[in-house]
């Protein structure tokens, strides 16, 4: 018998998260090892854990308070690039599936989906590398790709504008320098939410997911 792939779940509505923690628990696949209420509960409750007792996969919500899921997924990508995402939301519309898909998701799925489908999707995940997306999700997705291939060809080209701020491109060749958000925050006395902030803004305006994508693209153009 194979051995209960550990996951976390985010999200604002305690009656949700339980009712969904009740129910993957009945599972012989899935082990729910905590709630998180927002994505700064996700992170803190984190920080607290030995590697071994980290969660495999998160599902994320989108629309929470002091920090959303978009943003989560944006930090925690970078802290824990070997935890996978799927965002679990009631959101079906093209930009938050964009955005959710440039902060690092690995999934989509929708709050009806049933209990079976939602299962499967976290074992696909693990054992696959798959991308489960929710079926309205798949076809909103095809069409967002279709959509958005001039803009990706934008972005390859060298005459591509990203307007960075000076603040950003200060951050940006720390990041290159190698320094962590905290000596970031630290070298600048700002503060390491601040920090957070800026390398969101930074990832956004250069269509990049992770740290080593900005850096590529800063040694490309030789900012630096």
């Amino acid at each position: 018998m194979m051995k209960k792939i550990p996951i976390a779940i985010v999200d604002d509505k305690r009656l949700l998260r339980n009712s969904l923690k009740e129910q993957l628990n009945f599972s012989d696949d899935v082990d729910v090892l905590f709630l998180a209420e927002d994505g700064a509960d996700f992170l803190q409750q984190m920080e607290k854990l030995n590697i071994e007792k980290r969660p495999l996969v998160v599902m994320m919500d989108i629309e929470m308070p002091r920090m959303d899921g978009l943003e989560t997924v944006l930090i925690a990508k970078e802290i824990y690039p070997d935890v996978q995402f799927i965002m679990l939301t009631v959101f079906d519309d093209e930009d938050k599936i964009f955005e959710a898909i440039k902060a690092g998701a690995c999934g989509y799925l929708l709050k009806d989906e049933k209990i079976s489908v939602i299962i499967k999707s976290i074992k696909s995940v693990v054992e696959d590398g798959a991308v489960p997306m929710s079926a309205i999700i798949a076809r909103k997705t095809l069409n967002l790709v279709k959509l958005q291939t001039p803009l990706v060809k934008d972005v390859l080209t060298e005459e591509f504008d990203y307007q960075l701020s000076i603040r950003e491109m200060s951050i940006l060749e720390l990041i290159v320098d190698g320094l962590n958000y905290n000596e970031i925050a630290e070298k600048l006395f700002i503060s390491p939410h601040t920090v957070r902030k800026h390398i969101s803004n930074i990832y956004d305006k250069l269509h990049v997911s992770n740290k080593t994508a900005a850096i590529k693209i800063a040694l490309k153009k030789k900012w630096f």
